[in-house]
């Protein structure tokens, strides 16, 4: 009888509250993927049901604020992680700060502010004393 009352309580669960108990169980972050893996063969989902629900488990995991992504495609609990690691510093971590691109930036940059250096010139040449700009009482409007 318990074992059909425990079938039935799964069963009634909601996932997102089936993926938030098996990361406090594990104690540890997991890939999305093994997530819905988990949840899945908890559920007792074929397949197809597993596909026609991984989207869903994924938005709910996603706008739940239980969980946090702190790696690509991996998930954990807020819980485990300090405020001041909400940007992603797991990942951060991981990715390779890449000079190259740092190097082409101030090189557009540059080329942005000669650029713009030379519109303020040619603008210089084309601007009209003050003098010209100004009409006399005598000069006639057409």
């Amino acid at each position: 009888m318990s074992d059909n009352l425990a079938v039935e309580r799964v069963r009634e669960t909601a996932m997102v509250d089936l993926a938030y108990d098996l990361l406090k169980q594990k104690g540890e972050a997991m890939l999305y993927r093994d997530i819905m893996d988990e949840v899945s063969s908890m559920k007792g989902f074929t397949k197809e049901e597993a596909e026609h629900y991984i989207a869903q488990l994924y938005t709910e995991i996603n706008i739940d604020g239980r969980f946090v992504c702190v790696g690509r495609n991996l998930w954990g609990l807020r819980e485990w992680y300090p405020t001041d690691q909400a940007t992603d510093s797991a990942v951060a971590a991981n990715v390779k700060e890449d000079d190259e691109y740092h190097d082409l930036d101030e090189e557009l940059f540059d080329e942005e502010e000669e650029e713009l250096g030379e519109i303020e010139n040619t603008e210089d040449e084309f601007a009209m004393d003050e003098e010209e700009n100004e009409f006399d009482d005598g000069d006639e409007v057409i």
